[in-house]
């Protein structure tokens, strides 16, 4: 040990290293300033140190330690020869006992002041809150520096003594959390190793390993430096020492375990949780604690927030820096036990008590750490407030399933999903007993597994273990879960069970809190529980029952009832509703079901989101499952006529069906996965009827053609009526029915029934009855669909003319039979008629609708069709862009209504020569088409007859002709041979083979659409001349110059009497004709 002294002359003398007899002296405790600023050892051999900052810190060391009569001095920045390692690890090693055998300790504070602003001498005020805040506390090395040495006296940096760690005693406990016991010199080892390390937990270091090495001389230990081994390391070696030195004494700080099992070798996942929780709850210095430190972890039943607890006592028993004194585990799913639970922590701690409140009491005053574990806290009615012991000390742990418990902890809390799909594929796997090595073979199987159980923890685990008792192959589950889902869910594996064992049984216990209270509010969560079941997992909004209940209330008393329409509501259906509802008010009131759906949340039954200013719920798909499966048949039944009655009333016609149509599909979908014989078994036919054709309106809305041609097949079976022998007391069903098969492209089956339909209302309706107007636009639109133009434009005439006389310009029908005559005018070729009239609907509909609203969305695309059709593709691809931006927002992925704009959109890029675009986007719809319709039908074949088009266009012509032979013969089989679709395939496809240098083929089926239109189409008609044109070509291309020549010249002299002089085909045609010409 070097020591500095001071002479009579002023100078300063580097002593000898001395071994032994060390003369008294005084020790410098500092915090180091800049590397440049500190004098070093080399400084004082070479004599440079008097012009650096720190000589400061020197030369008042030295004075102060004569004043106090010592002759020598040491100061750690000077006095070790740090290029020297032996030397440096020894001084480290040494330094606790440096600083214990000092005669005095001067800790120089440079960034405390006694002068104010005003040069005025010792301002208490303001060196005390610099004292408080200095940089001093927070370093590494000077937590020795303060506990070591019997006289430590703090200076300013003028050198004025502020007071000594007597005096300054109670602000040093207040600032370091230091007990003063031990600021009065008791012994270290009276205090555990976790509190020691607790000491230095918020102090840091330059070095981040003498954050380590500082604590050497704290636990009187001796250990060789390793700079650049890590602070971590550093930490492990010392804890290693310290494990030593004990001899297998428990250096851990948990001298109490009342923990109740041990953690599940399943557990899997949730490392960034468990890290989360352990940093929240991490023990912290007495100085830095403001408050006691919690954590909460809510969410649904079986989803492991048990064994996440457990994982992280164990964890934080075996971290160095986290461990408690006491970790202590309350189950509080009943006050007995709770009770229970209590007393055995407080006699685990030596007293002697017999109540909840003692016991917590007596947690309070335990000033050693603590960890209290609150688990299963799942009664929404118990104010699990009483369970948290007083004051800011220990740390609370908390599980329940009751989302209002966050509020506990608002700062750290997880409310529990599902674990990720890697992480629950890997704990099916597991659980089936497989062997790692096998995983990556099984992922497929894994993760169909993983999503049919929405990733829920307790149903992977009793998935795995069904597996692994044979019962099932891991690929085989899926279609066992369907067929045999309650058995699957109640199975209990043998071993490590949980606490409710199995899926099912975990969910029940939310649901006997609710049976067994008596308030209004749970019986009404049991009923929308039950509601809820029947609709589909995914969110539904509370607007659903909003609008069912102003539109139940338009429904009359039955004394004033007339003869009603099968499709009508009545007050049977009122009857079905819930209770919460309360259709008596003349107000809406949502306060029963906002507080029954509060109910099913705070067990997390349920899952609340916010949609555009509406609250709505969504379901786990196992709750889902279980809620549903928990009725028996009789109040499944009543459940479902009660679901059906919610929807039905909430109005398909709505404006909010027509906003939420993503949401409200499912739920739909949901509804109807029921026989339909059994449904016509739970209720009257009076009842039921109209139920089943208010969702089958919805789905003819939503364009779920298949699924409603179903409906409507079985309802016809049902009802003992012939869907081809229309009955008047069923004319609503077979009205739903004609727009249906228009739909599937049965368009002349469509046409058949409406006209019947229109013949039967206009016996009964006056010519000015909506109903009779409504009937006669759709058969019109069937007749456009059917290429019966001139029938539709004659009969839509005469529906805009009656129309105009009843109804404002801005009302809907009147708007949408302009709407649909617009399209006949342009199926007929009368193409600025059609813009005139569209541009003009789009008018009245952008002033009355929303951007959103179908209605206006279905005229600007028909109104991009006409662009399209009069060369106008730039206005074209604009709107439609717009009008596919928008259903997209709104409609799913397979609704024919957005597929049907992106199609007319890449027929407009291929127009505008944008061809990569347009092939992106066609591939895209033809691969959504043919997921969801039959390979005959219509649209799909369109897309696919577009997309050749586009291919050929991108000289793709092989994919061209591949997917135009696969269309024209599917054509083939369902098309007559002079039906146009089947004719244009087959003109596109023989301009393919002509691309393809296959020019015969393409003359022969060329020749054969020219004689085809010839027998069908006017000479003058567009198709028919650009057929004889594209022949033409064929012909020159085949060497046959002279039948070339002819027949461009023919179809060039009718082109001229049809067509002004620059128009596009025109010029095209002469231009071919004069180049054929030339090369004759």
């Amino acid at each position: 040990m070097r020591l500095l002294q001071l002479e009579n002359s002023g100078d300063f003398r580097l002593t000898e290293d001395y071994n032994e007899h060390v003369p008294p002296y005084a020790i410098l405790s500092h915090t180091w300033g800049k590397d440049t600023e500190e004098v070093t050892f080399d400084d004082f051999r070479e004599g440079t140190y008097t012009d650096k900052t720190g000589y400061r810190k020197i030369q008042f060391c030295g004075e102060q330690a004569a004043r106090d009569g010592l002759q020598y001095f040491w100061i750690d920045s000077c006095y070790i020869n740090k290029s020297n390692h032996t030397e440096l690890s020894e001084a480290i090693n040494s330094m606790f006992s440096w600083y214990r055998n000092a005669v005095k300790c001067y800790v120089y504070l440079s960034d405390v002041s006694t002068r104010s602003d005003t040069e005025e001498s010792f301002s208490r005020p303001l060196w005390k809150s610099e004292f408080r805040h200095s940089r001093w506390f927070t370093r590494a090395w000077t937590l020795q520096e303060l506990i070591a040495p019997h006289s430590v006296e703090f200076f300013s940096r003028e050198g004025e003594r502020l007071g000594d760690k007597r005096s300054l005693e109670p602000s040093l406990y207040e600032i370091t959390g230091i007990p003063v016991e031990v600021l009065r010199g008791n012994p270290l080892t009276q205090f555990s190793v976790e509190e020691r390390m607790l000491w230095a937990a918020e102090r840091t270091a330059k070095r981040k390993e003498d954050e380590a090495y500082c604590l050497l001389g704290i636990f009187d230990l001796h250990m060789p430096l390793i700079y650049g081994e890590g602070r971590e390391n550093a930490f492990i070696r010392l804890e290693e020492e310290i494990g030593n030195r004990s001899k297998g004494a428990n250096i851990y700080g948990n001298i109490h375990w009342m923990v109740p099992r041990a953690v599940n070798s399943l557990f899997t996942g949730r490392s960034d949780l468990l890290s989360r929780i352990q940093k929240a709850l991490e023990i912290k210095p007495i100085f830095a604690t403001a408050k006691q430190r919690r954590f909460v972890i809510t969410g649904l039943g079986g989803q492991g927030k048990s064994e996440i607890c457990l994982q992280v006592a164990s964890l934080m028993r075996q971290h160095l820096h986290y461990r408690f004194w006491g970790v202590f585990w309350v189950d509080v799913d009943k006050p007995s036990t709770a009770e229970k639970n209590f007393i055995a922590v407080a006699k685990l701690l030596g007293h002697s008590i017999e109540s909840v409140p003692e016991a917590l009491q007596a947690l309070a005053t335990t000033h050693q750490s603590w960890l209290l574990i609150l688990d299963n806290a799942d009664d929404p009615e118990f104010n699990y407030q009483t369970y948290f012991p007083s004051g800011t000390h220990g740390a609370v742990l908390m599980t329940s399933r009751v989302a209002e418990c966050r509020g506990y902890s608002p700062d750290a809390f997880e409310p529990l999903g599902g674990l990720e799909e890697q992480d629950s594929k890997e704990l099916l796997l597991k659980a089936a007993g497989l062997s790692p090595e096998l995983w990556l073979s099984y992922d497929d199987q894994a993760k169909e597994v993983v999503c049919l159980l929405g990733s829920h923890t307790l149903a992977l685990i009793q998935a795995g273990a069904y597996v692994s008792q044979g019962h099932c192959q891991l690929h085989q589950y899926p279609e066992v879960y369907r067929q045999q889902r309650t058995r699957l869910l109640k199975f209990r594996p043998k071993q490590a069970q949980s606490r409710y064992c199995d899926v099912y049984a975990t969910f029940e216990a939310s649901a006997d809190i609710l049976e067994q209270s008596q308030s209004e509010s749970a019986k009404d969560a049991l009923h929308l529980l039950q509601i809820l079941s029947i609709l589909d997992s995914s969110v539904l909004t509370l607007q659903v029952f909003e609008e069912a209940w102003k539109n139940c209330k338009k429904i009359p008393q039955a004394s004033s009832v007339k003869a009603r329409d099968i499709d009508e509501f009545s007050q049977d259906h009122v009857s079905h509703l819930p209770r919460f509802m309360i259709p008596e008010d003349d107000t809406w009131d949502s306060f029963r079901l906002t507080q029954a759906g509060s109910q099913l949340e705070s067990l997390s039954l349920v899952t609340r989101h916010n949609l555009d200013g509406y609250q709505g719920w969504s379901m786990h798909p196992l709750t889902h499952a279980w809620a549903k499966d928990r009725q028996d048949s009789e109040r499944q039944g009543m459940a479902w006529i009660a679901a059906g009655c919610v929807l039905g009333f909430s109005g398909p016609n709505t404006r909010m069906w027509q906003t939420q149509e993503r949401l409200l599909l499912p739920h739909i979908l949901s509804y109807l996965d029921i026989k339909v014989n059994k449904a016509f078994g739970l209720a009257a036919k009076s009842v039921v009827t109209p139920l089943l054709l208010k969702c089958g309106w919805a789905l003819l809305r939503m364009r779920q053609d298949s699924r409603l041609g179903q409906l409507i097949q079985d309802m016809f079976l049902e009802l003992g009526q012939n869907p081809r022998e229309l009955s008047e007391e069923f004319l609503p069903l077979y009205d739903l029915q004609a727009r249906s098969l228009a739909n599937l492209g049965r368009n002349k089956e469509a046409v058949m029934l409406l006209e019947q339909v229109v013949k039967i209302k206009g016996i009964m309706l006056a010519e000015t009855h909506p109903d009779r107007l409504t009937s006669q636009h759709e058969l019109a639109r069937a007749y456009v669909a059917n290429r019966q133009v001139k029938e539709a434009i004659t009969l839509l005439e005469y529906v805009v003319k009656i129309q105009g006389t009843i109804l404002v310009e801005t009302h809907p029908d009147r708007l949408a039979s302009q709407h649909e005559l617009a399209r006949a005018y342009e199926a007929n070729g009368q193409v600025k008629e059609a813009i005139a009239l569209l541009e003009y609907v789009v008018k009245i509909e952008g002033i009355t609708l929303a951007e959103t609203h179908p209605e206006r969305l279905a005229s600007q695309h028909e109104l991009a069709r006409a662009y399209l059709a009069n060369r106008q593709v730039k206005e074209a691809i604009t709107l439609l862009e717009y009008v596919v931006k928008i259903q997209g927002t709104i409609l799913v992925e397979t609704h024919p209504d957005r597929l049907a704009s992106q199609h007319v959109l890449a027929r407009a890029y291929v127009a505008n020569r944008q061809v990569k675009e347009a092939i992106t986007l066609l591939e895209y719809v033809v691969k959504i088409q043919g997921t969801i319709l039959v390979e005959t039908h219509p649209d799909r074949l369109a897309s696919q007859h577009v997309l050749a088009r586009a291919y050929v266009a991108n000289r793709q012509v092989k994919e061209a002709i591949t997917l135009l032979e696969y269309v024209v013969k599917i054509q083939g089989t369902i098309l007559v041979e002079t039906h146009p679709d089947r004719l244009a395939s087959q003109h596109v496809l023989a301009r393919a083979y002509v691309a393809n240098r296959q020019v015969k083929e393409a003359i022969t089926l060329l020749e054969y659409v020219v004689k085809i239109q010839e027998m069908t189409l006017a000479e003058t008609h567009p198709d028919r001349l650009a057929s004889q044109h594209e022949l033409a070509r064929a012909y020159e291309a085949n060497g046959q110059v002279k039948e070339a020549i002819a027949l461009l010249e023919y179809v060039v002299k009718i082109k001229r009497l049809k067509l002004h002089k620059g128009h596009p085909s025109l010029i095209i045609s002469e231009d071919v004709l004069s180049y054929f010409s030339h090369q004759a």
